[in-house]
C-alpha cells in the first residue's frame, strides 16, 4: 500500500487575509455550505484514527486553508497526542502546513521546529506585487509583516519554503522577484499558476494569468535558475526539478506535471473528504471520516471516476511533440470555459517554454545522469 497523504482544512475557508485571487473562497461560494468553521476535537481524532488505521509505512498530515493557524496552537498539540494514541503500527508521520504567517509568533515557531513541521509561507514577490492582492481583513498591506515572519521561522530553525502565486502582477516582475528572494535567502521556492474562478471563462479577472505572460515567465525564471545552477547556487524550484526528473524517467512529484490526478484526500473541517483541493464541491464529496474509513472513501472515488476523468487529454495534445514532458498540465486548467475540450489554458505557455528551453533541460538531465543524481 502506498504512503497516504491527508490534507486537512482545520479552519475550513476562514482566513485573516482577503486575497483577491483566492481560489478557495471561490469554491466555497459554489457549494451548498460555504464554511464548516473550526474542526472539532472529535473530528480531528477521527481523522487521525482513520488515517493511521489505513496507513502502511508512512503518512503525511498537511494543513491548509483558508488559514490553518486560526484553529489555534492547541489544535496541533492535540494532533500530536492523537497520533501517539493511534499510531499502533509505528507509521512514520510527517507534517506540513501552508500559512500566510499572519498570526505566527515565537511560540508557534518553536512548536514547528521541535515537531519538524515543513512550512509553506505565502509570499508574492516584492512589495508592489505582494500587496496588490494580499491585503488583510482591514485592507492593510501585509508584505513587511510576512518578511518578519520569514526571519522568525529562519531564526527558529524551521524548515520552510516560499509559495508564490504567478498572476498578472508577479509574472512580469519575476526577475526582480528572483533577485529579491536571493537577497532574502529563500532557497526553496514554489511557483503556483493562478486559478481563475471555477466554471468561468479564463483570463477575465484583473489578476488573471494569460498564456503568453505565463510562457514568458517560465522562460525568464528558467534563465535565472539555470545561470545559478551553473554557479552551483540554484534554489530548489519544483517545476524545473520535476521536468528534469521526467527526462530521467522519474515520476514527477507534482500531479500537475504527471498530467493525471493522483489519489488525494482533502479533509474539510467537518470531516468530509474530497479528491482534490481544486474540486471541494458537493458533487465530489467522497464521505465523512466521522462515519466511514478510507476503504469507503476510495470506493466512492472509484465510483465517480475522478482519477479516470483526468485522462481527458485532447488528441491535439497527445500528438504534440512535447506531450511526454508536458503531460497536459493540471486538469482544472483543462476544464475551464475558454479552451477546447481537453486542452490546457496554458498550452501556448508550455509550447513557448519547450520551444525555447527544452534543449537546455535535456543537457541538465544528461549532466545529472552522468553525476548519478537529478536536478
Amino acid at each position: 500500500m502506498p504512503p497516504i497523504h491527508v490534507m486537512i482544512k482545520p479552519a475550513s475557508g476562514l482566513c485573516n487575509l482577503r486575497c483577491k485571487y483566492c481560489f478557495y473562497a471561490d469554491e466555497m461560494e459554489n457549494r451548498s455550505q460555504a464554511s464548516f468553521g473550526i474542526m472539532s476535537e472529535k473530528t480531528l481524532e477521527n481523522v487521525v484514527k482513520q488515517t493511521l488505521r489505513f496507513a502502511d509505512g508512512q503518512c503525511t498530515f498537511a494543513f491548509q486553508g483558508g488559514e490553518p493557524t486560526l484553529a489555534g496552537l492547541d489544535f496541533y498539540r492535540k494532533l500530536l497526542q492523537f497520533e501517539k494514541k493511534y499510531n499502533v503500527k509505528n507509521v512514520r508521520i510527517e507534517h506540513a502546513l501552508q500559512t500566510n504567517g499572519y498570526v505566527l509568533d515565537e511560540q508557534w515557531c518553536r512548536f514547528f521546529a521541535e515537531n519538524k513541521f515543513l512550512i509553506g509561507l505565502s509570499v508574492d514577490g516584492i512589495k508592489a506585487t505582494h500587496d496588490a492582492y494580499r491585503k488583510d481583513a482591514a485592507g492593510n498591506d501585509t508584505y513587511f509583516h510576512t518578511l518578519e515572519v520569514a526571519k522568525m521561522l529562519d531564526i527558529s530553525g524551521v524548515d520552510f519554503n516560499v509559495l508564490t502565486v504567478v498572476n498578472a502582477k508577479t509574472a512580469p516582475k519575476i526577475r526582480r522577484i528572483y533577485e529579491q528572494y536571493k537577497k532574502l535567502g529563500f532557497s526553496w521556492q514554489q511557483y503556483i499558476a493562478c486559478l481563475d474562478p471555477i466554471w468561468e471563462k479564463q483570463g477575465q479577472q484583473e489578476y488573471s494569468l494569460t498564456p503568453k505572460v505565463y510562457g514568458q515567465f517560465l522562460i525568464d525564471l528558467f534563465d535565472l535558475w539555470e545561470l545559478d545552477l551553473k554557479r552551483g547556487q540554484q534554489p530548489y524550484i519544483r517545476q524545473y526539478e520535476n521536468y528534469i526528473g521526467i527526462l530521467l524517467g522519474q515520476v514527477p512529484e507534482s500531479c500537475e506535471q504527471r498530467g493525471v490526478c493522483s489519489c488525494q484526500n482533502v479533509v474539510e473541517a467537518d470531516g468530509s473528504v474530497y479528491p482534490c483541493d481544486f474540486y471541494m464541491l458537493d458533487d465530489y464529496r467522497l464521505g465523512n471520516l466521522n462515519e466511514v474509513g478510507f476503504d469507503e472513501v476510495n470506493r466512492r472515488r472509484s465510483e465517480i471516476g475522478f482519477v479516470e476523468a483526468s485522462l481527458n487529454h485532447a488528441q491535439r495534445c497527445k500528438d504534440c511533440p512535447y506531450f511526454k514532458i508536458c503531460r497536459g498540465g493540471c486538469r482544472r486548467h483543462r476544464e475551464q470555459p475558454g479552451t477546447a475540450a481537453g486542452e490546457n489554458w496554458f498550452c501556448e505557455s508550455y509550447r513557448m517554454f519547450f520551444d525555447a528551453r527544452l534543449s537546455q533541460l535535456k543537457e541538465i538531465a544528461a549532466m545529472c545522469k552522468r553525476q548519478g543524481g537529478n536536478g
